[in-house]
């Protein structure tokens, strides 16, 4: 029987050294196993086993057929963004915190990836934001975001007012600290913080979230994932930045217009078939603890 995954990328950057453990187990397993193995070459600086073929997510999205990201949520949010452009399937292993994204053990890798690999797990697409921003009417800048869109002043401490257009129809302006723009990979971060809902993985919604509003009656917003979102700051006097994953900072001024919408490119995310959402995300959130 063909292996279903013929060529692997090993990913992730470790933030403690001590998870480059992690990678030499899983680059020595998968090497015994006949794979080919396709090491991020950001991996290099701090790996000290030998590796065969080092290789960027570009090449690793093309080549391979699985990536195993290695770290916590903001490796996988990373690699995603990258590899959303390609048909590639992408599993994570947790050495971070709380690691939403990223529930593989990493004290039981071998056990848990091993039906993976042979081909038993399940599919978990999650679709990603785009937003772009627009100077009289021009493309400017754009950027691509799993978790959600943020947008601030680009200087502490002020308030912004901002208009909300959704599908070309003004909905509601606001003067608030910021706003967030989520997907339902995203309500379990940033929009969460703020006050945000959770929504399902797998449900078509985006959470437009407000930051410290200047009002007690502004409330969280869940639309349909289809409906673009048009922001506007015509009485803003301060420069503005977009935030995408709090890893990509966009420059926006006043004069111009953000549009959000949802992407055409989703990644391909896989569970073991023993993985429960509403499990995890209980444990993560500490819901399962006893009050007495």
């Amino acid at each position: 029987m063909d292996k279903p995954f013929k060529c692997i990328g090993l990913i992730g950057v470790p933030r403690k050294l001590e998870a480059i453990e992690t990678h030499q187990v899983l680059y020595d397993w998968l090497v015994k196993q006949k794979i080919r193995v396709l090491v991020e070459d950001r991996l290099a600086e701090f790996i000290t086993f030998p590796v065969s073929e080092y290789a960027s997510l570009d090449t690793i999205g093309k080549q391979a057929d699985l990536a195993i990201v290695v770290g916590g949520d903001g490796n996988m949010l990373r690699s995603a963004r990258y590899l959303s452009h390609y048909n590639i399937k992408i599993i994570g292993v947790n050495r971070g915190n709380l690691g939403f994204l990223t529930d593989i053990l990493h004290e039981q890798v071998i056990e848990q990836l091993s039906p993976v690999i042979a081909g038993d797990y399940d599919d978990d697409p999650r679709f990603l934001l785009e937003v772009s921003i627009y100077d009289n009417g021009a493309l400017i800048n754009s950027g691509f975001a799993v978790n959600e869109i943020v947008v601030t002043p680009n200087t502490v401490a002020h308030m912004i007012d901002y208009d909300v257009y959704i599908n070309e129809r003004n909905a509601f302006s606001q003067r608030a600290d910021g706003l967030i723009i989520a997907t339902p990979t995203g309500s379990t971060a940033y929009s969460l913080s703020a006050g945000g809902p959770i929504l399902a993985p797998h449900l078509d919604a985006l959470i437009i979230t407000p930051m410290f509003p200047h009002s007690l009656s502004v409330r969280p917003l869940v639309i349909n994932s289809g409906e673009p979102i048009h922001l506007k700051f015509p009485t803003t006097a301060l420069d503005l930045n977009i935030a995408c994953d709090s890893q990509i900072i966009l420059p926006v001024k006043p004069s111009q217009d953000v549009i959000i919408r949802r992407s055409a490119y989703q990644f391909n995310l896989i569970h073991t078939k023993d993985y429960d959402y509403f499990n995890n995300l209980s444990s993560k959130l500490g819901w399962s603890q006893k009050m007495f």
